[in-house]
């Protein structure tokens, strides 16, 4: 072959080789724009709400105070977040809340709400006077001249007026006032507990003084934040994880050698084994969950048994394929002391495998821990529950960060548990 025909040949081979590292990114540039609009996402960027985004934002750092007036008998209520647990008693209220037969609101920059009698008036600064005169007509709002403003949402039964230093909704019945502050309150101590309010060194002082029992007690009781629940829901979730991984793995382990080839001569059997594995492992193990909880109805002990059925299938096929490299040399040495087939097993074939094992088992332990999250809230069980009810209230959304912050917790401390674990167990050192 002459020069020139090696030299065009080369150029066509470069010319395919730049066609192909070119159409690559092409084609997956194309299958992304095709996923932008086959997927609606021109149609959610256009209907996403901004504003819900920011007030859920907020509602994660922050809690509301609601100042409630029942518009018939002219009762107002104040309570934390407008819960029971968190009401303050009849006549009692935060600093910026006057009561009287004119109760006086003071909201952030300059803003004052008046529940009077009759008349209900909002002092709005930059805009001016709303009031209204609630009863079987409706609202009766009168706002000042001019073209409404969007922050304000007016009808004949129902007055919302939503601005930066808190929120006012009017209807017949209710009036109703919250406002917004930073902090988790009554995370601690609730409004009746007699440490509710005091700072760090008083309540250790308290706590010097012999009071630290009953300290501890108004905490772990905190009925706003329930630690004591919560703490028992981690404690199922690590539990759901632990039994179904480790059951999963003293299940997984006779039956891999059953799938191993150069333990199993027999192909029947190692074919049988192998597509149970497939079989456990191929049904994902939210739909165990479902299956389970309607078998055994709802409980930690369900996402356990989804867990392990899973990892069954999962564990045996990692297992079994660790068990065909052994080293048959080993084998050969322990055979060769006139050792029976378990003690081969025991002596020749456990100690190879043993770092694998733990290896597998230690990382899939960790992630059980988070799939018992999600698994949780499907059988009732766990923090994923609490998560759940949290979120589905779309109340409290301080909870829900104060969970999902517990969850990433306790990942973090199996992840350093489980790391510390390989190495004590697999390398023989502490650190």
């Amino acid at each position: 072959m002459s020069n020139a025909a090696i030299l065009t040949e080369t150029r066509g081979l470069f010319r395919r080789k730049r066609l192909v590292a070119a159409a690559i990114p092409a084609m997956v540039l194309a299958y992304l724009v095709y996923i932008f609009f086959a997927f609606g996402v021109p149609e959610m960027i256009r209907t996403a709400d901004t504003k819900n985004a920011r007030i859920l934002v907020s509602d994660s750092y922050s809690y509301k105070t609601h100042v409630t007036r029942d518009n018939r008998s002219g009762d107002i209520q104040i309570a934390i977040e407008g819960e029971r647990k968190g009401r303050y008693d009849a006549g009692t209220g935060p600093s910026w809340v006057t009561l009287g037969e004119t109760t006086e609101i003071l909201l952030d920059e300059g803003h004052i709400v008046l529940f009077g009698p009759e008349e209900i008036r909002y002092d709005i600064p930059g805009y001016g006077l709303v009031t209204a005169n609630p009863g079987r007509g409706g609202v009766n709002a009168r706002l000042p001249g001019g073209d409404v403003p969007d922050w304000i949402n007016a009808s004949k039964n129902r007055l919302t007026i939503t601005t930066a230093a808190g929120r006012l909704t009017i209807t017949r019945n209710r009036s109703e006032v919250f406002r917004y502050f930073t902090g988790w309150e009554l995370f601690f101590f609730t409004l009746d507990s007699p440490y509710h309010g005091m700072g760090l060194g008083e309540v250790l002082g308290h706590a010097v003084s012999g009071e630290a029992g009953a300290i501890w007690q108004d905490f772990w009781t905190n009925k706003m934040w329930r630690h004591s629940d919560v703490a028992w829901a981690i404690f199922e979730t690590i539990l759901m994880a632990f039994l179904g991984t480790v059951g999963a793995a003293l299940i997984a382990l006779p039956l891999a050698f059953l799938a191993a080839r150069n333990f199993t001569p027999l192909g029947a059997a190692r074919f049988a084994a192998r597509r149970l594995f497939d079989f456990l492992r191929g049904v994902d193990g939210l739909i165990w969950t479902v299956v389970l909880s309607r078998a055994f109805g709802p409980g930690p002990l369900t996402g356990a048994l989804a867990i392990l059925i899973t990892d069954s299938g999962t564990f045996g096929k990692i297992f079994s394929e660790a068990l065909e490299n052994v080293d048959d040399k080993q084998i050969e040495g322990i055979r060769s002391t006139g050792a029976k087939p378990m003690q081969r097993y025991r002596f020749g074939v456990i100690p190879q495998v043993t770092p694998i094992l733990l290896s597998q088992i230690l990382y899939y332990l960790e992630s059980n821990v988070r799939s018992a999250t999600i698994i949780g809230a499907i059988t009732g069980g766990g923090i994923g529950l609490l998560l759940t009810q949290a979120i589905i209230t779309q109340k409290d959304w301080e909870e829900v960060t104060y969970y999902i912050v517990l969850i990433v917790l306790m990942v973090m401390v199996m992840d350093t548990l489980s790391g510390w674990l390989r190495r004590r167990l697999i390398h023989g050192k502490p650190a």
